[in-house]
């Protein structure tokens, strides 16, 4: 009888190349500034995201300021979506289509 291989789990890593961020979208908002509840239906689309990861090309380079886990607004219209989670929140984005990043001081 043959033994059994063991089996063993490796990490899946998405890394972006080139002038590219990955992020993952904030979840679109369900109750407007002032309260209102919207139905399931609507939705205000949220362009904002926590960043996952960097390029090695846009890391290294002192002209952009993103780094990871930045909180940044973006415009969605380039975007590669990534189909790596169930909910499918991470996004591939040009670095031209980061529009700002939010800062604490």
């Amino acid at each position: 009888m043959a033994k059994a291989k063991p089996t063993t789990k490796s990490l899946e890593t998405v890394e972006p190349i080139g002038k590219r961020i990955l992020l993952r979208k904030d979840e679109d908002k369900k109750i407007t500034r002032v309260g209102i509840h919207l139905p399931d239906k609507i939705e205000i689309p949220t362009l904002t995201g926590r960043v996952v990861a960097v390029s090695a090309q846009v890391d290294h380079d002192d002209d952009y300021p993103i780094k990871q886990y930045d909180r940044v607004l973006f415009n969605p219209k380039n975007g590669i979506p990534v189909d790596f989670e169930g909910d499918n929140r991470l996004f591939v984005i040009p670095l031209e289509d980061v529009v700002a990043v939010f800062r604490k001081e």
